[in-house]
């Protein structure tokens, strides 16, 4: 039987396997269990709990920031703020107080700055683990929310910030670039990409424009992973402008010297929209003081397609395998050094 690939789990395999398996029916389960979806959804008296749960397996610095930051992003994308988070800390054996202290400290920082309470988890070290795992519950009690699966054939697709910020940002820290054209100054500017790794204020006022059908993070397989998920769950297609997409310089060079991909590297802190026809120019107006937007393609009627910078157009048929984890399957998998 063939062993599955590093990372996200194929998302036929999923929709086969797991997304069939999802317990009791609820009537106040107002999401269903779906490929592409950023969170679940439950129907209370006056609102809605939004919740989701993310773990961080492939990094190895800033494991509890990353953590809350990822879960938090996908609750942003139902256009309300983040509010509460469990977490879960499995250390590996030899695990000290101090690094315990070192995730914990993380976690609590990154609630801090986000506006999140911690109301508890599970703590332990646990055999057989060749690194920290840390995964973070983020849940918030709203009145009214969109999802992934809201775009509409005709709206535009536009983007916050840059492709592949996390990834680069990881690439700049575990990769040895000493012997490339990478010089120093890059990769610091490029570690500091994870500063942008958050989507909250960004999600929020694209929402609050009432001007977005859909929104949707990019976490592994980047921009294109997410616009694949994002058709999938609304039931549209897509046509996207690769020459449209921003690229930072660090990011640019650092893909180009390794030969990957920058639409298909992990890009936690860039959220993709899908915005009502004619008001592009009001979601950048409601973004402006808080990052750049730019539209890289639209929603069409089934086909997924990207149009190629030479011109040409390229069908995609399946989500694309993350370019990060592609980097660490060439060299074994293990501990996230690249």
């Amino acid at each position: 039987m063939r062993r599955l690939p590093l990372g996200k789990i194929p998302i036929g395999v999923l929709e086969s396997t797991v997304l069939g398996l999802t317990g009791a029916r609820s009537e106040s389960a107002v999401t269903p269990a779906k490929a592409g979806l950023d969170f679940g959804a439950v129907k209370l008296p006056g609102g809605y709990l939004v919740v989701s749960a993310d773990p961080i397996t492939g990094v190895s610095e800033e494991i509890g920031r990353y953590a809350v930051k990822v879960s938090a992003n996908d609750v942003a994308t139902s256009g309300n703020r983040p509010q509460f988070a469990e977490s879960v800390i499995l250390l590996p054996e030899g695990s000290t107080r101090t690094d315990l202290e070192k995730v914990a400290r993380q976690i609590h920082d990154a609630a801090m700055e986000s506006g999140i309470t911690i109301l508890g988890g599970h703590t332990e070290v646990t055999p057989g683990l060749g690194h920290p795992i840390v995964v973070v519950t983020v849940f918030s009690l709203v009145k009214e929310f969109i999802t992934s699966g809201g775009a509409q054939e005709g709206d535009t697709l536009m983007m916050t910030k840059t492709a592949g910020l996390e990834g680069t940002a990881e690439l700049a820290r575990g990769y040895d670039f000493s012997s490339s054209g990478v010089d120093a100054p890059l990769l610091k500017r490029a570690r500091k990409l994870i500063g942008q790794i958050d989507v909250t204020e960004e999600a929020v006022r694209a929402f609050e424009t009432r001007q977005v059908h859909a929104m949707h993070d990019c976490t592994e397989g980047g921009v294109l992973g997410a616009v694949f998920e994002m058709s999938l769950a609304s039931g549209v297609g897509f046509r996207l402008n690769e020459a449209a997409v921003p690229v930072a310089q660090e990011t640019r060079k650092i893909c180009s010297e390794l030969s990957i991909d920058p639409l298909r590297l992990i890009g936690s802190g860039s959220l993709l929209l899908a915005v009502e026809k004619g008001a592009e120019d009001d979601v950048k107006r409601a973004l402006r003081s808080t990052c750049r937007v730019t539209k890289i393609g639209q929603f069409v009627r089934s086909r997924r397609e990207i149009v190629t910078k030479d011109g040409g157009v390229r069908l995609v048929k399946e989500a694309p395998e993350d370019e990060l984890w592609r980097m660490i399957s060439r060299r074994g998998g293990g501990r996230h050094r690249l």
